[in-house]
């Protein structure tokens, strides 16, 4: 592990343009605060404003923590941006970070690394939508879910039970982007697995999600009392197990770096589908990474050391 410096100046980078910037500020609050616990001199910027733009590319950083959700700060191009400045960040690179964000394509990479994955189909606005999703329900039957193909926080994401809710849900998710995925609903207990590291990454316990609702959605996410987190969660040994080995398996197949972490649903059966994989969870006081981070005996204050860490390994 990096030996970090005395005096490390952090730049938080938190809120931005994109629908989940409350969010993002949420987390960024979070993440300021526990490297102020740490002891480290923090600076936290917001990229929607150019003055704070112009801060970053003067200002004397020499670590980004990037506390950014959704687009142009999760997919990328933020990413792309500090690269060009020198400046190292926190969590996956800009490759890594664009194919996770995209549903459909981050999709595609699980399949070349035999990763389960609902089956699904992308569908583009103005080409023939709803046709190809009603053919989708054909093949695949309801419920089907449908969701924004580059939107996090399930933002738009709507569990359609019949063939007369379709085209609202496809309206709703359009609203939100140009790309939307239409899902095989698959049903089952909701997990998710966050993983620590760069080249030898390591799964931290897993999360069971029993959300107030009727599935994960923005409102379950976040609002207080919207889910529980049973942390470790109560599965037999052999599921707890193979969940992690999946959730390094996606790490190490989107190449991430620092942190990411899994969304999968676990059937009756016993099978394990991994849904989507985000590279920069959230660090607010409702958010999975740091519970999970909590169950394995480190506090906020040293996952924020260690994420840094990792981001300094890469420089």
């Amino acid at each position: 592990m990096t030996v970090i410096p005395q005096e490390t100046h952090v730049v938080v980078l938190a809120g931005g343009t994109s629908d989940e910037r409350e969010i993002s500020l949420a987390s960024g609050a979070g993440a300021t605060e526990a490297l102020l616990e740490a002891g480290f001199p923090v600076t936290q910027l917001d990229p929607a404003n150019k003055e704070d733009l112009l801060t970053l590319v003067k200002g004397p950083f020499d670590v980004a923590f990037l506390c950014m959700h959704g687009k142009c700060g999760e997919d990328g191009t933020l990413q792309g941006m500090l690269e060009v400045l020198g400046l190292p960040y926190t969590g996956p690179g800009v490759w890594s970070s664009a194919t996770a964000m995209d549903k459909a394509k981050s999709k595609v990479v699980y399949a070349r690394a035999n990763i389960p994955t609902p089956e699904s189909a992308t569908l583009f606005r103005g080409h023939n939508a709803l046709e190809l999703a009603t053919g989708f329900a054909e093949e695949h039957g309801f419920p089907l879910v449908v969701k924004p193909g580059t939107e996090g926080s399930a933002l738009g994401v709507v569990i359609v039970e019949e063939p007369e809710g379709l085209q609202g849900a496809l309206d709703e998710a359009f609203a939100l982007d140009d790309e939307v995925l239409v899902e095989r609903f698959v049903a089952g207990t909701e997990i998710t697995v966050a993983v620590l590291g760069n080249d030898q990454p390591e799964a931290l316990p897993v999360i069971q999600i029993v959300p107030h609702s009727a599935f994960y959605d923005f409102e379950a996410k976040y609002a207080p009392g919207g889910s529980d987190h049973l942390c470790p969660a109560p599965l037999e040994d052999d599921i707890t197990q193979r969940s992690q080995d999946l959730a390094i398996a996606v790490h190490k197949c989107l190449e991430c770096r620092g942190m990411s972490r899994t969304d999968m649903i676990v059937e009756d059966s016993g099978d394990i589908w991994v849904l989507e994989t985000n590279t920069i969870p959230g660090m607010t006081p409702t958010s999975l990474l740091p519970d999970a981070a909590a169950a394995a005996g480190m506090s906020f204050a040293q996952l924020c050391t260690r994420i840094i860490e990792y981001a300094l390994e890469t420089k």
